[in-house]
Formats: structure tokens, sequence, C-alpha cells
């Protein structure tokens, strides 16, 4: 039997396997607890649960933030920088910026760089601004300091970072060349191989953590391609990108960075293809998982990719889904400071887990605030394979906090929820409010295990109209996955003013690019006609530092592109100028066209009374503990109206709204929740 599919999602709680039969429609959700220690194992015992022949399998796609845990918890390998004789502190000076949430703290301390001075090495060497050769490179001084830091140092991977090397690559090209032939198996991370763009600062600390996360990530994808082979999978095998789309391994274990949020990519492609299906021109994607809450806006069906982020306190370059992450999860603690309520950052994870697993968690989480809310079944979570222990974490939330605040449990327990929504707000905001758009003319798409368990309380808070439960929430993020298109991303950075008289140079830029974006695709196995280019210019006035990016067609056309950015200035600041506009940087995404799996409606409702139980519940609506009405969402179907307050238990996820919202459900089973009114 062919046309299986399998996505996987590791979270920070759970491994989540979804498998989806191309010829049925059928999905079917398995989870496991993720092995932080050695992530292929809770893999695999996701992928055992499923209970299928792997050579039945066409394609599996991975998502992991093995990479970012890396890069977050310090495990990276041992790294080394080779970089021009006098610019060997560009690494750690940085800047000089302090991070936003830390503007006002007159204590602050930059962390301790990845990488430490002494395994930074300067050799001669030295390109001009246009690229041209000023000072050869001193290859007996490359030997000496490349020995010096594998010999004395113990660097396992090695970045190399050399000025002006986007304009021109032959100095690096060479380096490289002589390294592989001086230590054949010392990981090696190029700067105009990672991202060839200008800023000196921000291209070495992407090379950088390139570098340091490339010999995990390599290992892991290496362990999992052995593992699947001799388990009979002989399909392809992709990894997701952080921007969308997925790459085979191969090519991964080339761009290892540009894997590091795609766990949570899966979420955005699914929440877009989702929309399309659904014509929803605007959403916002809530990815509420055990870790952390991530937030996007999907508009007219295109999630927003910026080329520029941060992983901690470094910037990096690399495309990645403008995301805005909270680290509270289902397993974040609850604290206090000087009396003050607080959920997160810091997480029980899987292991011990909430104070409800009885596996040796000691601190309150949000977890055991909605057990003790009466959100969860604690005989049916993970659809029974975990029960919970309600006094467990009624005692824990008490004792830890309830006691100190003087409050009541279940207040306690309300005001965890409290912290949580007003941390969220703060991040739709962030991506809706201050980029002028009205959270109120959106809908929420809310998925992972506690998605469902949040967004109707939020969309009471916003004034949001609409929520959208998907099936499977639990594995949404999964799911999105099997929907990726392969996909590669080139650039060039080109400054240059912009005018009709650069059109026929720009052309030739594009072409060369989109050569190397279709020779990377076709190295994927990735056939011509499948093949699609999109090309975008990133823009700004002349005198301004930052960007805006604008899609352009096929034949250039100054007009279109002049006034296509001043549409876009004038939507995301307020005002137009008449400056003359400056090109930065070229982009071409190279997309390989994939089969998708397709939405199939649901049967309707067979007109028989619904059966479900009834447990009390905290309403937030009336701030009280109420009767809440419970339903197992496979006896829902489409055509089928509940109200709130009410409970939608699925196992592995429960959906709680509340009194004045009603839950109808759709043709496709997806469950849309509104205001009654």
């Amino acid at each position: 039997m062919k046309g299986l599919r399998i996505g996987i999602d590791i979270g920070g709680t759970f491994v989540d396997a979804i498998l989806f039969d191309q010829n049925t429609g059928a999905i079917r959700l398995e989870k496991a607890l993720t092995t932080p220690q050695n992530p292929s194992i809770g893999v695999f015992a996701a992928i055992d649960k499923l209970a299928v022949d792997l050579a039945d399998v066409e394609v599996v796609v991975h998502g992991t933030t093995l990479g970012l845990n890396a890069i977050i918890e310090r495990r990276g390998a041992a790294t080394g920088i080779v970089t021009n004789a006098g610019f060997r502190d560009i690494f750690e000076l940085g800047r000089g910026d302090v991070p936003r949430q830390s503007m006002y703290d007159l204590h602050y301390r930059r962390p301790e760089p990845l990488v430490r001075r002494r395994r930074i090495a300067e050799v001669p060497m030295r390109l001009n601004a246009a690229g041209e050769i000023a000072v050869a490179l001193d290859e007996e001084a490359l030997a000496r300091a490349v020995s010096q830091l594998v010999e004395e140092q113990g660097i396992e991977s090695l970045a190399v970072c050399a000025l002006h090397a986007y304009k021109n690559p032959q100095q690096e090209q060479r380096i490289a060349a002589l390294v592989n032939e001086l230590f054949p198996d010392l990981y090696l991370s190029v700067s105009n191989q990672v991202i060839c763009e200008y800023r000196e600062y921000e291209r070495t600390c992407t090379t950088v953590l390139d570098a340091y996360i490339r010999p995990i990530f390599e290992k892991y994808i290496d362990q999992l391609a052995l593992q699947l082979s001799e388990r009979g999978f002989g399909g392809n095998f992709l990894i997701m990108r952080s921007s969308g789309g997925a790459m085979t391994a191969e090519a991964a274990k080339r761009k290892p960075l540009d894997s590091v949020m795609s766990g949570p990519a899966g979420g955005i492609i699914g929440a877009a293809y989702l929309a399309g299906q659904l014509g929803l021109e605007q959403v916002l994607t809530m990815d509420f998982g055990g870790t952390s809450l991530d937030i996007c806006v999907i508009d007219k069906g295109e999630a927003v990719v910026v080329h520029e982020t941060r992983l901690q306190h470094l910037p990096v370059l690399i495309p990645t889904y403008d995301l805005r992450c909270i680290g509270a999860g289902g397993g974040s603690i609850a604290w206090l400071e000087e009396g003050m309520l607080r959920l997160g950052p810091h997480s029980a994870g899987a292991d011990p887990g909430p104070i409800a697993y009885q596996r040796g968690g000691g601190e309150p989480t949000l977890t055991d605030a909605a057990l003790t809310l009466g959100f969860i079944d604690p005989d049916n979570f993970l659809k029974g394979q975990l029960p919970l222990s309600s006094s467990a974490a009624y005692k824990g939330i008490d004792k830890k906090l309830g006691r100190v605040m003087g409050s009541d449990v279940v207040d306690t327990a309300a005001g965890i929820f409290a912290v949580l929504i007003a941390q969220t707000e703060g991040a739709v905001r962030e991506v809706t409010v201050e980029q002028g758009k009205d959270p109120r003319e959106f809908s929420i798409l809310a998925f992972g295990g506690a998605g469902p368990l949040i967004a109707p309380l939020l969309a009471l808070e916003m004034a949001i109209p609409e929520i959208i439960i998907p099936n499977v929430p639990a594995a949404f993020s999964a799911w999105g996955m099997l929907m990726a298109d392969i996909a590669t991303d080139i650039s060039r950075t080109l400054i240059t003013e912009l005018d009709a008289s650069v059109l026929p140079s720009l052309q030739d830029v594009f072409h060369t690019l989109e050569a190397q974006a279709r020779q990377s695709l076709a190295a994927q196995g990735i056939a011509p006609a499948q093949q699609l280019m999109i090309r975008n210019l990133e823009l700004r006035y002349r005198g301004q530092e930052h960007t805006l990016k604008v899609q352009v067609g096929d034949v250039p056309d100054y007009d279109a592109i002049r006034s296509g950015f001043d549409t876009l200035h004038e939507r995301r600041y307020g005002h137009r100028s008449e400056q003359s506009i400056e090109l930065v940087t070229i982009r071409i995404t190279g997309v390989g066209r994939m089969r998708r799996p397709q939405l199939k409606k649901q049967r309707p409702s067979p007109g028989v009374e619904r059966t479900g139980g009834r447990r009390e519940a905290y309403c937030f609506r009336e701030s009280a503990l109420r009767e809440f009405h419970v339903i197992e969402r496979h006896c829902l179907y489409p055509g089928d109206c509940i109200e709130g307050p009410a409970i939608i238990d699925e196992g592995t996820s429960s959906t709680v709204f509340y009194t004045g919202q009603l839950c109808l459900v759709d043709d496709f089973g997806h469950l849309r929740i509104r205001s009654a009114q």
C-alpha cells in the first residue's frame, strides 16, 4: 500500500508523528515524550506507535529545533574562527546594542561569546570594498593558525569569515581548499557559502552559528537516515526549513542553520494552506506547545518572511518566518517575583514535567493550572497514555503559590492563565498593531496541544471575532510539514541606486542567481517543469538603514517597482517620499512543487443526539466555577453547533470555550468558535 506520508515534529515536551494516507484522506496521530539527550529515541518511539510498514511510506518530513536548542543550551561544537588580520574582535565587539527587554537594566551584562578569543585566528589577507585583492592571502600563516586551533585549542568546527567575501569569494575559497587538505575531518563553514550578504558582524555571526551546530546536526541527520533505511524506508527524507518549504536531508546537512526554526514553520505552512482552503485572508496563527507559544501573521494567504532574526542575542542572516515567541507553554513554570505572579520562560519540559505527571516535578506549571481549573480530563490525557494527578497539581499550586499569595487555589490557577493572556496579547500587538494592522480583523488559527485551550480566552480579551481549531490540532505542525514544497534561497548584496538604467544588468544578476537555485533544486530531484522562481528586491529610500522587500516579475519594470515600494512604505510607516530608492539585496527563492495532500469534506451529521458528560470547570466569562458540557470530538459532525460553556476533548488536546461563545463544525470537521451575539 503506497501513498503514505509521515510528518514528525519534535517539541519541548512531545514528539508528534502524523500519518497521512493520500488515498483515503485518513489521519493518524501518535505522541511520544521528547528525549533531549538523544532526540532520535523519541522520534522512533512515536513512529513505532504508528505501526506502519515504512516500505509503504513515500515521504518523511521532519521539523527539528535540534540546532536551536544547541545554541540556547550552549552545547554545540568547539568552534574556531579564521578572519582577517586586525579583525579578530569583530565577533565579540558586535554592535554594542542592548536587547530591547534589557534596555533599562543598568546591570545588564552580555552573555559569554560562543567562541572564546583564543579560538579566533587572524591571517594576513584583505579585499577592498569593491572586492579587489589589497593584501594576498598568506598561506603559511593560515596553515600555522589552523594547526594551532585544531591541535592546541581542540576545535571540531571552523568558521571562515573574510572581509567583503560577498563581493569576491576567491580568498575564502582558497582558505577552504587548504584547510580541507590539512584537516579533512574538520567541519567547515565558509561565509560566502552560508550567506553572501554584506555587514561583517552579522555575516560572521551567521557563519559561526552554522559552524557551531553543523557537527551535531550532520550526525543526527545521518543517524536518522540510517535508522529509517534499516527499517525499510526508501522514499524521500526531507527536513523543514525555517522560512517554509523543505529540503532533502543531504541539502540540510550543507545548510544546517536553515532548519533552526523548522518546527514552528510546519504549522505556518499548514495554516497558510488551510487559510486558502477556507477563504480566509487575514489569520493569526497560534502554536502553543509544551515550552513556547509562537504567533505569526498570514496576510492574503502568505506568511511574512524576514531575512534577519536573532538567536538569543546574536543576529542571524537566514530567511525565517516573522514569529513572535513567548517562553510560555504547557510545561512553563509559574513562580513569584517580589509577590508578583510570573509564568515562564523556564519549563518543566518532558522530564520531570509538570507536578501532575508525578515524574518528580515539584514546580507548578500551566498544565497543573489547567487541570485544577477542570479544563483537562486527568484520565484521558494523551488518550489515557499518561494519566494525571489532579490532587498533586492542586496541592502543588497551593503550596508553592496560593499560600504565599494568600489566595484560593482556583483563583491562583486562574491568575496563571491571566498572566499568560497578558503576555500573549503583547506578542499579538507586536505583529498586528505595531505593523499597522487591527487584530479584530483577523481570525485565530489555534493549534499545538494547548492552542485550543487558550485561543477562545484570548479572543474574549481582544475582541477577535473567530477562532478556528483544525483537525488534530496537537499535531498540526507535523501535518503542515506534509504541505511543504522543496525550496531554496539564494541572495546577493548589490548596493546601488535603482533606476531604469540599472534594470538590464539587474536582469543578468537574476539569471545568475536563478541558475544557482535551479541547480540546487535539480540536485534535490526536482524536474525543471516543477520549478518556480520567485524574485524579490530589498529596497530603501536613499539615506535609510532598513529595507522593505518588493516582489518583481520576470521582466522588471521600474515604474511598477517604484510604485510597489512607495505603497508598501506608506502602509508600513504612514508616509512615502520623493527620494530616490536604493537597491540593497537581490533574493531568489526557488520552489520545487510537490504533490500536496488534499482536504476532504467529512460526512454530515447523522442527526442523532450527541452524548457527553458534564464537568465543573472555571468560566472566565463569569469568573467562577460552572458546569461545562463535555463532548468527545469524534462525536461531532459537520453542521453541529455547541453553546458554551463547553469542553471538546480529543485526548491530545482540549478546546475550551465559555458562556456567550458558540462552536460550529464546518464541512471539513474544523471547529469555528464565535461570539453568540
